[in-house]
């Protein structure tokens, strides 16, 4: 101990005393067990800064303390069973990154991720989990990735994920779902921040048609490898998706059942060419709209589906009385037409193969009148034309104004001090400059300022050199020169500041 305090205190006096104070005080703490220890690393784990790695190690729970500085912890690779509420002695107050893949976990108490507020990413692939039940994620509102590949998750109970409000990316590939999570999209706390999701590799036959159309703009969502049911509700997704170049389906379209398949007929009589097609109403007025490409009839039992600006309804349960709606020949119907509906119409039906480059399934509607507008908007931007340009004229009078006021009050006069000569005003020089002795002998009849032209000199002339007069200004009156105020007759240039 005596070594011990030795290293602290740095240096002693003769007789033991200690010279530190601050390192006495820490040594009793120290003693006395107040001061606060922070966990080694253990000898199973790897430790690299903020980095804990404990994987393959044959860990069936965790019976040493690990380091609570961790942004990242690897437990991957072990016999862990089941997570308890007191897997970890203490909380990760800063862990973001946790693995628990390849474990053999089968239960999730409640509560258990509440050691880590924080978490970012959640690893629990390769594990035996059947079912997520509502309790089973609490605490994680910061998550935005989680990992559940290759479990045997077949049931995933309502609410399961309400507190994810951040999640991001969804895996659930290599699960054993049968239904489809509609949880996900419907709930009322469902995570709506939801950009990808994995259901790779399940036992799907059935996927809501209608439900997929209304998040294919903003989530991307993989079905390749389940044995779906190939119907011509699914053929019209799969050829929509097609025309959208919709990545998880572009990117793995020889892993669907559907592409290519013969047994089922959707073909129909009265399919035309292709036209790009505007259509315009008046407001409180109606429109049909009829599917692109189809004519009547249609095949009996056929449903139309079709993407508005604003929902996805269909051909088999919508309601005719409604604003919008489908007839079940596949016309949408608007019923006394509101600015609002202007917009992009998608008709989405099988037609029995993937669209040609010159076919679009598209059609533009505008409620009001399309030459009132054009002539509206070319006067507003005639308007903006007109007053950019008197803005600009304006700006540029300023400017001008403003440079002539410089260059006539702010110019410096240097001539007062070289009377003899024309040096210290360099060549071709217009003065502006009234000399005040003139004021004093009362020889200024006028106002203005005198105005004299002088002759350049070269640069290497003497100062002595006599000059050459230009003109003779003896008998220049100064109503030829300059006209300010009273005009003064006869008068002549006789100061000799001025005479050249």
């Amino acid at each position: 101990m005596h070594a011990v305090a030795s290293q602290l205190f740095g240096k002693t006096t003769v007789g033991g005393s200690c010279c530190d104070p601050a390192a006495a005080a820490m040594v009793l703490l120290l003693c006395l067990g107040f001061l606060p220890t922070v966990a080694t690393c253990p000898p199973y784990c790897l430790c690299a800064s903020d980095i804990i790695s404990c994987s393959g190690r044959n860990l069936s729970m965790l019976h040493f303390d690990l380091p609570s500085y961790a942004t990242r912890l690897d437990l991957s690779h072990n016999t862990i069973r089941s997570l308890r509420v007191d897997w970890v002695s203490q909380p990760f107050h800063r862990l973001t990154t946790l693995v628990l893949s390849r474990n053999s976990i089968s239960q999730i108490e409640v509560a258990a991720f509440t050691v880590t507020p924080h978490l970012l990413h959640l690893d629990l692939s390769s594990n035996q989990l059947t079912v997520l039940n509502s309790s089973i994620f609490t605490g994680l509102k910061e998550l935005k990735e989680l990992l559940l590949i290759g479990n045997q998750i077949g049931d995933i109970n309502p609410g399961t994920f309400r507190e994810l409000n951040n999640l991001q990316r969804l895996y659930l590939s290599a699960n054993r779902l049968t239904a489809f999570p509609l949880g996900l999209y419907e709930e009322p706390r469902a995570p709506h921040n939801l950009t990808f999701l994995d259901l790779t590799y399940n036992r799907l036959t059935k996927v809501p048609v209608q439900s997929l159309l209304s998040v294919t703009h903003r989530a991307s969502v993989y079905l390749q490898g389940n044995p779906l049911l190939c119907d011509c509700a699914l053929l019209a997704l799969l050829e929509y998706w097609m025309w959208k170049q919709y990545h998880p389906l572009v990117d793995f379209r020889g892993e669907y059942p559907c592409r290519d398949n013969s047994e089922v007929n959707c073909t129909h009589e009265g399919v035309t060419n292709f036209e790009a097609q505007n259509f315009q109403v008046d407001p409180g007025e109606g429109l049909r709209v009829p599917c692109p490409g189809l004519t009547l009839p249609v095949q009996e039992g056929l449903v139309v589906f079709w993407v508005t600006p604003r929902m996805i309804m269909n051909s088999s349960d919508s309601d005719s009385s409604a604003h919008l709606s489908v007839l079940p020949n596949g016309t949408l119907e608007i019923q006394e037409a509101v600015m609002e509906d202007s917009g992009t119409y998608g008709c989405v039906v099988s037609r029995g193969h993937y669209y040609k480059p010159s076919e679009s399934p598209e059609v533009r509607v505008l409620v009001g009148n399309m030459s009132a507008s054009s002539t509206t908007d070319l006067a507003h931007r005639s308007n903006g034309e007109h007053f950019n340009t008197a803005f600009t004229t304006l700006a540029s009078c300023v400017v001008s104004i403003v440079l002539v006021l410089l260059y006539l009050y702010l110019t410096p006069c240097q001539c007062r001090g070289n009377r003899g000569g024309s040096r210290g005003c360099g060549g071709r020089a217009i003065i502006l400059c009234s000399d005040p002795e003139e004021v004093e002998t009362g020889q200024r009849r006028s106002n203005g300022k005198r105005v004299a032209f002088l002759e350049p000199q070269p640069e290497n002339s003497h100062m002595s050199v006599p000059k050459t007069p230009v003109m003779n200004l003896d008998f220049v009156s100064t109503e030829g020169i300059l006209k300010n105020g009273t005009r003064t007759v006869g008068q002549t240039f006789t100061e000799p500041a001025l005479m050249v």
